[in-house]
């Protein structure tokens, strides 16, 4: 009976079994973190990783062209293309207005284009207009010639004819 009070119980065989495996396998680990196969191996995986990712997005940005929608490529490259526009733009309209304040300097103030209440007949002319707050805003549309709204000039053609 004596013997049986010093034999371990087997939960205790089973935890000492246990903290041997885990030693164990601590020990086989190290050594093959520490080896140079093993980071070549984690090397080969990242490489692996990346050119998974790249054929993905490369299949998803195809499959997309595919279904005939936009996929990122083309809203970046539509991006790029609608900024240089709008630069090319303002430039267009930077000149225009240069253009416009050359041609009134020249012509003392005077607009070029009649106004509504000028009478060509007589060679009168109303007094020419104020710019308001000093400059003119680059995107309003120029008046028409006639001075007519955009909206009744197509009245005003049908009932001339």
């Amino acid at each position: 009976m004596a013997a049986d009070r010093d034999a371990p119980s087997p939960a205790e065989q089973v935890a000492r079994l246990y903290e041997q495996a885990e030693s164990e396998a601590a020990k086989a680990t190290e050594r093959l973190v520490g080896s140079g196969g093993f980071a070549s191996l984690l090397g080969q995986f990242a490489e692996n990783a990346a050119a998974l990712t790249k054929l993905s997005g490369d299949a998803l940005d195809l499959a997309l062209r595919n279904l005939r929608l936009a996929g990122r490529r083309d809203i970046i490259r539509l991006s790029r293309q609608l900024a240089r526009t709008e630069d090319k733009l303002e430039r267009v309209l930077q000149e225009i207005e240069a253009v416009r304040d050359r041609l009134e300097r020249e012509t003392d103030g005077h607009p070029l284009v009649p106004s509504a209440g000028d009478d060509p007949a007589s060679g009168a002319r109303s007094a020419p207009t104020a710019r308001r707050g000093g400059t003119r805003s680059p995107r309003r549309a120029p008046a028409p010639a006639n001075g007519a709204s955009a909206g009744s000039s197509s009245r005003t053609r049908k009932s001339a004819l």
